[in-house]
């Protein structure tokens, strides 16, 4: 499991205080999964900061990196077509949102369109 970055005091869920110049904190937290009905999840449309590509971004998941990089393999995999996941967010190349708002509406996400 990658370590995720902490910005900020509120990250570390308390304050952490250490003379030791190679401490690193260690969020051992899982994060439990919701029930696709009490997702809330937004698909973006977005082409800025990739050089001109399209992509179609999917925020607001709630849970578990495992779980997310599995819905973000089958998003891939159901639209054919690369993609990533990073920072709690599905990328998905090209603009493929009213397909992947099809398929998660049909696994029991509640979707919501966002932008032009």
């Amino acid at each position: 499991m990658s370590k995720k970055k902490l910005n900020n005091f509120e990250d570390l869920g308390g304050f952490v205080f250490s003379t030791n110049d190679n401490f690193e904190y260690e969020n051992n937290e899982e994060i439990e999964t919701l029930s696709p009905k009490n997702q809330q999840l937004e698909a973006h449309f977005s082409n800025k900061g990739r050089a001109g590509k399209t992509v179609t971004v999917i925020k607001g998941f709630i849970g578990s990196e495992q779980d997310l990089k599995v819905l973000g393999k089958l998003l891939k995999t159901k639209c054919g077509v690369g993609g990533s996941v990073k920072d709690n967010e599905i990328i998905i190349q090209g603009n493929y949102r009213n397909k992947i708002i099809e398929i998660l509406t049909k696994k029991g996400y509640n979707v919501k369109r966002i932008g032009g």
